[in-house]
This record gives structure tokens, C-alpha cells and sequence, in this order.
């Protein structure tokens, strides 16, 4: 049975293998924003911003709220797993 029904959805192997190359986008992608090292370089970009008059002090700290609600959720995630990745 196990060849035929690889026969019969033959036609569907390039949707399976998009399917494939969209979550490993994917995946790498939340890896990139959970990244705890990422998160604080964009912690030291929006202070510097903030020190050269660039930003206000309320877009300030709504930024860094959620920047800080990411690296809690990564933190989260990496305690999770027990080997340091999110996912």
C-alpha cells in the first residue's frame, strides 16, 4: 500500500516540499527574533537612539517593553527545551 499511495500523490511532492522550504524559513526566522544576543544589540541601538535625541522617551519605553517581552519569551523557550534553542 505504501507504494501506491506514493504513486497517487506523486503530483503533490512540489507542494510538500514548498510546505518543507516555508517552515524551515520559518523556523529560522523566530530563531533570528528569539535570539537573546539579537534582542539586547536591539536594546543598545534604541538606548543610543535615545541619548541622540532620535526617538522620544514614550517610543522609548514602548519599544523596550517589547523588546523585553521577547527576550522573556525566548528565555522561556531555551528553559524549555534544555538545549539553549526556542523551538
Amino acid at each position: 500500500m505504501g507504494l501506491i499511495s506514493e504513486v497517487l500523490l506523486l503530483p503533490f511532492a512540489p507542494v510538500r516540499g514548498s510546505a518543507w522550504a516555508i517552515k524551515q524559513v520559518v523556523q529560522e526566522a523566530e530563531r533570528i527574533y528569539y535570539d537573546p544576543a539579537t534582542i539586547r544589540a536591539e536594546l543598545a541601538r534604541l538606548e543610543e537612539q535615545l541619548e541622540a535625541g532620535e526617538i522620544t522617551e514614550e517610543e522609548f519605553d514602548r519599544q523596550e517593553d517589547e523588546l523585553l517581552d521577547r527576550l522573556e519569551t525566548a528565555s522561556r523557550g531555551s528553559a524549555g527545551t534544555g538545549n539553549g534553542t526556542t523551538r
